[in-house]
């Protein structure tokens, strides 16, 4: 079979995207839709979790969505964050992000490699702070496990969800094949289209959490990224296509 279009369920990448070149060489059509948005909850809601946020010392980010929604909040209930606030980020980028909210130079701000285990000697480095968590309603098993590990006080605080976005006016058999990244990216296909038929439509997925989703939906996984050869989707998607189109 050869592929003729794809759907890939992000937002559209900027011109010097990969997915263009594997497009333009391959001669195939390649659409973006966000299968899934982020919406944060209100001041309201985050009452109900009996959340004080003068209570903390010390935050962790997780995502830049984590940043933005956080000092949201803070602006919804009048609490001006303090310069004494310490910031723990999983990543350099994150760290980077929360310029455009705090003076950078002059707050305690930390940061690990990637992945969020990496955190641990951060954590063990200042083991005193009362840490809030800001988080989306969907939260990785590694990240309490981590902080347990760590001995210390904190409290995961619900900011924002990810949510399915309307696709209804996409006509999903026009594709010949679907890429997506995350569980709630199945489940939007779910929801959106409840009647779909895979059939001879090919399926990629990123990551096991996905790759689980989708055979939980009972979709067969033509694609699987990251692997030791491909480590990105777009490595693996352009490998495919070429051992299909030979």
């Amino acid at each position: 079979m050869r592929i003729k279009s794809i759907l890939v369920s992000q937002p559209a990448p900027s011109e010097s995207s990969p997915y263009l070149e594997i497009a333009k060489k391959e001669k195939i059509k390649i659409d973006f839709r966000p299968f899934i948005h982020v919406e944060g909850v209100d001041n309201k809601e985050l009452r109900t979790q009996k959340i004080d946020l003068t209570q903390h010392t010390g935050i962790i980010f997780t995502s830049k969505n984590a940043i933005d929604h956080y000092f949201r909040l803070a602006e919804e209930l009048r609490f001006t964050v303090p310069d004494t606030m310490r910031y723990i980020c999983q990543s350099e980028a994150i760290a980077n992000y929360l310029q455009k909210h705090i003076v950078y130079r002059k707050r305690k701000i930390s940061f690990g490699e990637k992945n969020f285990a990496d955190l641990l000697p951060l954590f063990k480095k200042f083991p005193s702070e009362k840490y809030l968590l800001p988080s989306s309603d969907v939260l990785s098993p590694d990240i309490p496990k981590t902080l347990d590990a760590a001995n210390i006080q904190w409290t995961r605080a619900i900011m924002y969800r990810t949510v399915c976005s309307d696709l209804t006016d996409i006509n999903i058999q026009d594709y010949d094949m679907l890429i997506f990244f995350s569980p709630q990216g199945i489940k939007s296909l779910q929801q959106n289209f409840p009647d779909f038929k895979q059939e001879d439509t090919k399926i990629g997925v990123f990551g096991p959490t996905t790759s689980a989703a989708a055979e939980d939906a009972g979709l067969k996984i033509d694609l699987m990224a990251p692997t030791k050869e491909t480590p990105s989707m777009t490595m693996a998607l352009e490998k495919y296509i070429k051992s299909l189109h030979k």
